[in-house]
């Protein structure tokens, strides 16, 4: 696995992922957990090619920022860039952005897991 790996997703704010549609907030803005579903999305997809046959990576922790709102119709970009690899934990620099510009950044942590394994233990 090669740090630098980076991964861009994006989605159109609609009735699903606004602050009331996930119970978040009163306003129909970009809701923040669905900025940090689409940041883990890109991680997840960054490293997802490089992982051994039935291997995932499943995160671990997110500290990020919402630093503004962003209103129906617009389209938000998340891209996660891979910036260390330390065996099975992977830290991620993140970010997310709007057609006005950067909405929120941070970092995110996930670990590689062998699929079986990681469900028999639930």
């Amino acid at each position: 696995m090669e740090k630098g790996l980076k991964y861009s997703v994006s989605t159109r704010v609609d009735n699903t992922n606004t602050a009331v549609a996930l119970g978040s907030g009163s306003l129909d803005v970009f809701a923040t957990p669905a900025m940090v579903a689409l940041m883990e999305n890109a991680a997840l997809e960054a490293v997802a090619k490089s992982l051994p046959e039935g291997s995932t990576t499943v995160g671990t922790l997110v500290n990020v920022a919402h630093t503004r709102a962003t209103g129906m119709g617009d389209i938000v970009t998340a891209e996660a860039v891979l910036e260390e690899v330390d065996g099975r934990r992977l830290i991620f620099s993140v970010t997310a952005s709007d057609s006005k510009g950067q909405i929120g950044k941070g970092m995110h942590e996930r670990f590689i897991v062998d699929c079986e394994r990681f469900l028999s233990k639930l």
